[in-house]
C-alpha cells in the first residue's frame, strides 16, 4: 500500500495540494491519503494571562474541519482518505508521525496570496523537507493535477555515485513510471567539461532500466534554465535532491522563489538524501 500524507492548514494552497494528492493517489494502485493538521500549543495570551482552552475541544474542531475537507475531496476521487489532527509544530510532529506510521510521499502547497502567507507556507514546506523523512511533493498554488508522464531529474554531475539517492529515486520512478529527462545546467563554461561528461557516463548505468535522456543546458542562471526546459519539454514534475548548492537550496531565496515556485505550474519532488 502506498501512503500519501497531505498536511493542510485550510489555506487555498494547502487545499489545492490536497486535491492534487488524492488525484495522484487515484493513479497509483492501492494508495491512501491522510489529511494531516497540526494546531499550535497555546500557553498564554498576548498579555501573559493563561488561557483556559480545552485541548480536546480544539482537536474536535480540527477533526470536524478535516472531515468537511475529506467530504469535498471524495467528490473528485474514490481513494481512501484518513484524517489526523495533532497539537504541536508541523515539522517535528510530522517527522514523528511518519516514523511511527510510515509514508511514501508528503504532498504540500508552496504559495500564498500574501507575502506573509508565502513566508509562512514556504518556511513550513522547507522545514518539512529539511527533516529528510521522506520524499516531498511541492505543489505550486496554480498547479492542477495531470497524470505524470515526463519527469526532470536535476543533477550537478558531481560525485554522482555517492550523491545520487538511488533508492528513493528509483522508488519514485517505479511508482510514477514517467519518461525520465536528466538535466545538468552548467553556468560557467562555454562547453561541457570532460569531468562532467565522465560523471554522466557514471550515472548512466546507475539509471539503467529507466531509459534516461540526458541534456546539458548552458545557461548563466540555473533556476530559469530548468523552468524553461520544463516548459519546453512539457515536464509534469521536477525531481531534485535538497542539499547545499543544489537547485532546492536556492529555490526558496526570494528571487528564485518568485521566478519558479510561486509562478510555475510544475510540481517539484524533493527526494530525501539519506539513502
Amino acid at each position: 500500500m502506498k501512503k500519501i500524507i497531505a498536511p493542510v492548514d485550510f489555506s487555498e494552497p494547502a487545499v489545492n495540494a490536497a486535491k492534487y494528492a488524492v488525484q495522484l493517489a487515484a493513479d497509483l494502485p492501492d494508495s491512501t491519503v491522510t489529511l494531516y493538521y497540526v494546531y499550535e500549543t497555546i500557553i498564554a495570551g498576548s498579555d501573559g494571562t493563561p488561557l483556559l482552552i480545552d485541548p480536546d475541544a480544539r482537536k474536535n474542531v480540527a477533526i470536524m474541519a478535516l472531515n468537511n475537507l475529506r467530504n469535498e475531496l471524495k467528490s473528485i476521487s474514490t481513494v481512501p482518505i484518513d484524517v489526523v489532527a495533532e497539537e504541536g509544530r508541523l515539522a517535528p510532529c510530522l517527522e514523528k508521525y511518519v516514523k511511527q506510521q510510515g509514508a511514501d510521499l508528503i504532498v504540500m502547497g508552496i504559495t500564498g496570496s500574501s507575502k506573509i502567507e508565502q513566508l509562512i507556507i514556504g518556511s513550513n514546506t522547507l522545514n518539512v523537507i529539511s527533516k529528510d523523512i521522506c520524499p516531498v511533493f511541492i505543489i505550486p498554488g496554480n498547479a492542477s493535477y495531470k497524470k505524470i508522464e515526463r519527469a526532470i531529474f536535476t543533477s550537478d554531475l558531481k560525485n554522482v555515485e555517492s550523491t545520487t539517492p538511488l533508492r528513493p529515486l528509483k522508488k519514485a520512478l517505479d511508482m510514477l513510471k514517467p519518461e525520465l529527462y536528466v538535466v545538468h545546467v552548467t553556468t560557467t563554461h562555454a562547453a561541457v567539461p570532460e569531468a562532467e561528461l565522465e560523471e554522466k557516463r557514471k550515472l548512466e548505468p546507475l539509471l539503467k532500466g529507466y531509459n534516461p535522456h540526458f541534456f546539458f543546458v548552458l545557461e548563466e542562471d540555473f533556476t530559469p534554465a530548468v523552468d524553461k526546459f520544463a516548459e519546453e519539454y512539457s515536464a509534469d514534475i521536477i525531481i531534485t535532491v535538497p542539499r547545499k548548492h543544489s537547485f532546492l537550496s536556492g529555490l526558496f531565496k526570494s528571487s528564485n522563489t518568485k521566478k519558479l515556485a510561486y509562478h510555475s505550474s510544475v510540481p517539484i519532488l524533493a527526494l530525501h538524501s539519506w539513502e
